[in-house]
């Protein structure tokens, strides 16, 4: 028997579209009972509307991987402790595949490298922002190239924290990507690598004064803005209360600030005070960074 543990992740991280994330201090897990019927059983915070039979993602996720390496499906029983609150922007459904082929490779006897899984996760993903600081922890950065998925740890472990602010709401990722347009305009494409580029120095150097000009956005939050009620007057509200930077976390609708440890109390108070303005009730959680990405372990 053994226990996979996979963090929750925020992207883009403001102009880092598809590109960058963090992995967070916020954990689901899997265990897994070889030799077992097979079955799902569902604890942690978040249960409802998460299948527990075979259409689950994580299941799904295994067989694709066993498939995939001509292996044969086994017979396992297992458990998931779910705490990343699912369709809020903090990356549940890239979890659930890198637990998958986390879990799946570890029962196969690991043939595949963590390289080799992000391939497989971004695959099935569509697009690795998140799959990769859940495997990799820290903050990362994705680059595509010819031979696949590039991987690059900017900070393994950065020196300050996140408040992550998750709206009582559910926000369909493929419906946020919707509302974006297909095409961008040559300014706002270069403001956008320009200030990935800052966003990137700021982490490489750990000069977060850098990360509130840094994390600026043209390409997909001001058009998101719409969907997520007092969002960019929160995101203010963040700044003026002392945090380094704010974003909305992947597609939302969570919002994220990252902080000193001074400075939690009032970042905190100040985006749930503003959100509530707009009748949008929200709790605020503080987090760390998690260095590791996803681990397994015997229990």
């Amino acid at each position: 028997m053994f226990r996979v543990k996979i963090p929750a992740t925020s992207a883009n991280l403001g102009p880092g579209f598809d590109c960058l994330g963090l992995a967070l201090q916020l954990y689901n897990s899997i265990i897994v009972e070889p030799s077992r019927p097979f079955e799902i059983s569902l604890t942690g915070s978040y249960r409802d509307g998460i299948p527990a039979d075979e259409s689950n993602l994580v299941w799904r996720t295994m067989c694709h991987f066993w498939k995939l390496i001509h292996y044969p499906i086994p017979s396992v029983a297992l458990t998931f402790e779910n705490n990343i609150p699912p369709s809020r922007g903090l990356g549940s459904s890239s979890a659930a595949i890198v637990g998958g082929l986390v879990a799946a490779n570890t029962l196969a006897g690991s043939p595949y490298s963590k390289y080799e899984l992000l391939q497989v996760a971004n695959a099935l993903e569509g697009h690795p922002d998140n799959v990769t600081p859940a495997l990799y922890g820290g903050v990362t950065l994705s680059i595509p190239t010819e031979g696949g998925m590039l991987p690059r740890i900017l900070s393994q472990k950065p020196n300050f924290k996140a408040v992550v602010v998750i709206p009582n709401t559910l926000l369909n990722t493929t419906k946020a990507r919707g509302i974006l347009p297909p095409d961008v305009s040559r300014k706002d494409a270069v403001f956008n690598i320009s200030h990935a580029g800052l966003l990137i120095e700021a982490f490489i150097r750990e000069e977060y004064s850098l990360l509130k000009e840094g994390m600026r956005d043209l390409l997909h939050q001001n058009q998101r803005a719409a969907l997520i009620p007092g969002m960019l007057e929160t995101l203010e509200a963040a700044f003026q209360a002392g945090a380094y930077g704010a974003a909305l976390s992947g597609s939302g609708p969570t919002l994220i600030a990252l902080i000193t440890e001074t400075s939690k109390k009032e970042v905190s108070q100040s985006m749930i005070t503003t959100l509530g303005q707009y009748e949008v009730n929200a709790q605020a959680i503080v987090l760390g960074i998690d260095s590791c990405g996803a681990t397994s372990s015997i229990t």
